[in-house]
């Protein structure tokens, strides 16, 4: 299945845990994985905190410390930045399922990484039975 996600800023999160537990439920998994696959060079998918909005802030903001929009980059889009930090958040990951729901902890969601946007992006979810 593909999920349309559209981005709003330059560089955002979006909570995508919800959507992904739906797709779950009417694929009608029990037991198994869930991928959440991201086909864009400057976007990636992450799991992190969502119970204080300030983790994602800190997340960005220290990305670009260390990975500045402007920098020494000779890449001619001039989104050099959000290639680099898409390859190291990486553009998947694996959640396994039981019972029907996603075994994330507490305080984690399933984050969409924008890095170049505001743009229309995809992300591919497939099930992966666990019999």
């Amino acid at each position: 299945m593909i999920m349309n996600v559209r981005t709003t800023q330059g560089q955002q999160f979006i909570d995508i845990t919800r959507e992904v537990q739906k797709f779950v439920e009417q694929d009608g998994l029990q037991d198994g994985f869930v991928v959440v696959y991201v086909p864009h060079t400057t976007a990636a998918v992450t799991i992190n905190e969502n119970g204080d909005p300030a983790v994602v802030r800190d997340i960005i903001a220290t990305l670009n410390k260390v990975f500045p929009v402007q920098g020494d980059y000779t890449h001619f889009e001039g989104n050099s930045h959000a290639h680099i930090k898409a390859s190291l958040l990486g553009s998947s990951c694996t959640v396994p399922v039981e019972n029907g729901k996603l075994q994330l902890g507490t305080w984690q969601s399933i984050y969409f990484c924008e890095f170049d946007g505001p743009r229309q992006r995809k992300v591919h979810l497939k099930t992966v039975s666990g019999r």
